[in-house]
């Protein structure tokens, strides 16, 4: 990225000086500068009030009740991961900040929840998940089996070998791309920010929208995952 970048910068600078028009490439960059700054803090505020109001709802017992209201669905999305695992509650907040619109909210809680499905794997690993990997008879070898067990809900299930993205990462990343929003703010902030008559006029189709990918990402996990297992 920085070398495209810094290549579209070269090419308007040469494309300038060879017609002529310098002090207009200057001024462009100096009002986009400008621009990129004032939208910069126009978005800093939307992101504070709304991380506060997610600050709020996380002390109230709101997350958690949402939390607990989508566990179902989670359920049978990720059935791999055991209940009461950490990354399915990282997992549940980055959906529902993603659903409310709130993308960069979720950014934290989709982090924590790709380092709780590492550890996951790393346990199922140490509970020699997949062909090849041995713990030996030693005590310490016997603990990694029980971890890796529990890891696993009580099932052994293959891990993946170690730099490989796991099944529950892969339709993590899926629902995460596709986050179905029903509020999307940081686009209304921007339709605000450039003008728009009506910012919210694009709550509907975006509903409409993330929806249809939405299901599309979870039908494509599950098909895969079907094909896998077949």
């Amino acid at each position: 990225m920085n070398y495209l970048w810094a290549g579209m910068m070269l090419v308007a600078v040469v494309y300038g000086a060879v017609h002529g028009t310098i002090p207009e490439v200057t001024q462009a960059a100096l009002d986009s500068s400008k621009e990129a700054v004032t939208l910069c803090v126009t978005m800093l505020g939307v992101l504070s009030f709304w991380m506060g109001l997610m600050q709020i709802a996380s002390a109230s017992g709101l997350i958690r009740k949402m939390t607990r209201g989508i566990q179902p669905v989670l359920r049978w999305l990720f059935p791999r991961i055991p209940g009461g695992h950490p990354a399915m509650e990282q997992i549940a907040v980055n959906c529902i900040a993603n659903i409310l619109g709130l993308g960069w909210a979720a950014t934290p809680a989709g982090l924590k929840a790709m380092e709780e499905l590492k550890k996951l794997e790393e346990e199922r690993r140490a509970a020699g998940g997949f062909p090849g990997h041995h713990t030996g008879t030693s005590p310490a070898g016997e603990r990694s089996r029980r971890l890796g067990m529990q890891a696993s809900g009580g099932r052994r299930y293959p891990a993946v070998p170690k730099g490989v993205a796991s099944d529950e990462m892969c339709v993590f990343l899926i629902l995460n791309i596709s986050s179905l929003q029903l509020i999307p703010m940081n686009v209304v902030a921007y339709r605000s920010q450039y003008g728009s008559v009506n910012p919210t006029a694009i709550v509907g189709p975006a509903i409409l929208a993330t929806a249809v990918s939405t299901l599309a990402g979870v039908v494509f996990c599950k098909v895969m995952d079907g094909k896998r297992r077949a």
